[in-house]
């Protein structure tokens, strides 16, 4: 079987259990690295795997002694010598970092992300880099389309995390479960070229810009007199029109959409829309032709989102923005509204489904007639009441983001594995709460958040079933991976080696979590 291997240019799934088993066993007794199965790949005369000794991993190579494969030079790592039936190896033992990454990438195209299209999609945001094996097992079979790289500025600010190594556990991870079906990176929240510049470098592939600094969230209740100042002083430059044409094209100009549903904008509607989304269309289309040229030949996906701000978008609205979009040049697979009931972080939907379901069918009707290209859920996750709806009415174009929701359902495991570690994190979240908030829509309420001290060993992990608790432990999530004590970090060390130290515990407690989200996406498979 080695020797096969050896010889082999690439294999194109992982190898079977039984033959893995057996040359797992044989590895890590030649060696004392014990590989992950489904990791095991080849290519150009070497084989390259995830291995574990205890609690650490490495990549680890492979190859005949006196050979030196091609995709040695771009992998580094300490000497490896071995036998396996009859067969001297050489190779090397390697860090997860970000030089072994990209020899990954170089080497094994199912560890790079791609282009996902418009097809029903999930992202996966992993906040301490070690959820992506529970997320592949999560979307594996459920056909639907994974980004196991996603995070925002924001999150990658307050976890000290940059987006190289967002990037790079991803790809870790998918090797480590042998995923071969192809994923997305979403470089998340994006507001500045900054943002699309260190994110593009880093390898990612969808980039979603969030203009919502730059929506006037005040157009929504203006007079018109207002709406007309408002409307006579948008960037026009940069809209490349003037109001003249803006209003000959908009005003008494009927779409109708598939739905049958027939869309008019009259002087009030445009002026509305205009003042609304006008600053936020025109930064979207700067940021676009600023990727477009950091990309150069790179193909990329973009994503506009406007869910981050107060008041939701009308279906006038919606049509408004889609059209002056593709007046603009742009180029997007996905448009996140701003919809309405509340999408607080990490809790159900709070509001009117009835309505939801009726608002949602229009977004979906607008996203076809301009598409099509997919209707964008953030804040996604845990809102279990609206995927059926959403489900149903969306078919392909849909795409559900998540983040924090993986790191909460981390915390659910450390509530098992280490119950006073999870004691400490969640009297410290209940002190940092009231600052931490600030940043957030939410509204859980400290006085509902019971007590550490006052709870079993057994109860703990309920405590992440409950509304307010779960809300202050989501949005407390920097602070508690970046606190100090003593010049040390005070919870991010520990709670890293619990999830190491167990992560079969770690990686069950995720995949069932994100599962629930998935399951009313899935598709044939």
């Amino acid at each position: 079987m080695l020797s096969t291997l050896l010889e082999s240019r690439h294999i194109a799934s992982p190898l079977p259990d039984a033959k893995a088993g057996e040359l797992v066993g044989q590895i890590a007794e030649a060696t004392g690295w014990r590989p992950y199965p489904q990791s095991i790949a080849a290519t150009a005369g070497g084989i390259v795997f995830l291995a574990r000794r205890g609690t650490e991993k490495r990549l680890c190579l492979l190859w005949k002694k006196g050979s030196q494969p091609v995709l040695a030079s771009d992998f580094c790592g300490e000497p490896l010598t071995a036998e396996i039936d009859g067969i001297e190896l050489a190779g090397q033992a390697g860090y997860l970092d970000h030089t072994n990454a990209e020899g990954l990438r170089k080497h094994f195209s199912f560890t790079r992300p791609q282009l996902i299209g418009v097809q029903p999609s999930f992202g996966a945001g992993d906040r301490l880099g070690l959820a992506t094996p529970a997320h592949v097992r999560a979307v594996r079979g459920l056909g639907i389309r994974p980004f196991f790289a996603q995070q925002s500025i924001r999150e990658m600010t307050r976890t000290g995390r940059s987006p190289e190594q967002v990037m790079d556990s991803a790809t870790f991870g998918v090797l480590q479960e042998g995923y071969r079906d192809g994923f997305g990176a979403d470089a998340d929240h994006l507001k500045t070229t900054d943002d699309v510049d260190a994110t593009a470098a880093a390898g990612f592939t969808m980039f979603t810009i969030d203009p919502g600094d730059h929506v006037d969230n005040e157009a929504e209740t203006d007079d018109l007199v207002t709406l007309r100042r408002k409307f006579e002083a948008l960037p026009w430059e940069q809209l490349g029109t003037t109001t003249v044409d803006q209003r000959a094209r908009c005003i008494d100009k009927s779409v109708r959409l598939p739905d049958d549903s027939v869309v008019t904008l009259d002087e009030a509607t445009l002026f509305r829309a205009a003042a609304k989304y006008g600053r936020a269309l025109a930064h979207t289309a700067q940021m676009y032709r600023h990727l477009k040229a950091k990309m150069g030949d790179r193909p990329f996906e973009l994503e506009m989102s406007v869910d981050e701000t107060a008041t939701p978008t009308s279906l006038a609205e919606h049509v408004f923005v889609a059209s002056e979009l593709a007046r603009l040049g742009v180029e997007w697979v996905s448009l996140a509204p701003r919809f309405v009931g509340e999408f607080e972080k990490g809790v159900d939907y709070i509001g009117d489904l009835a309505a939801f379901e009726r608002s949602f069918a229009s977004h979906v009707a607008v996203a076809q007639h301009f598409g099509p290209y997919k209707i964008s859920i953030h804040s996604g996750s845990d809102k279990f009441s609206i995927y059926p709806i959403a489900a149903r009415l969306a078919g392909d174009l849909v795409h559900l983001k998540t983040a924090g929701t993986s790191y909460l359902e981390a915390l659910r495991a450390i509530a098992t594995i280490d119950p006073p570690l999870f004691r400490e994190i969640l009297a410290f979240a209940i002190e940092r709460y009231p600052e931490d908030r600030a940043s957030y829509h939410v509204s859980a309420d400290l006085g509902k958040v019971p007590a550490p001290q006052g709870l079993s060993d057994a109860g703990l992990p309920a405590v992440l079933d409950e509304f307010d608790a779960r809300e202050v432990l989501h949005v407390t999530f920097g602070s508690v991976l970046t606190a100090q004590e003593g010049g040390s970090p005070r919870f991010k060390e520990r709670l890293m080696r619990a999830l190491e130290e167990n992560e079969e515990i770690h990686y069950d407690t995720v995949r069932a979590h994100i599962e629930r989200h998935i399951r009313p996406f899935a598709r044939a498979g």
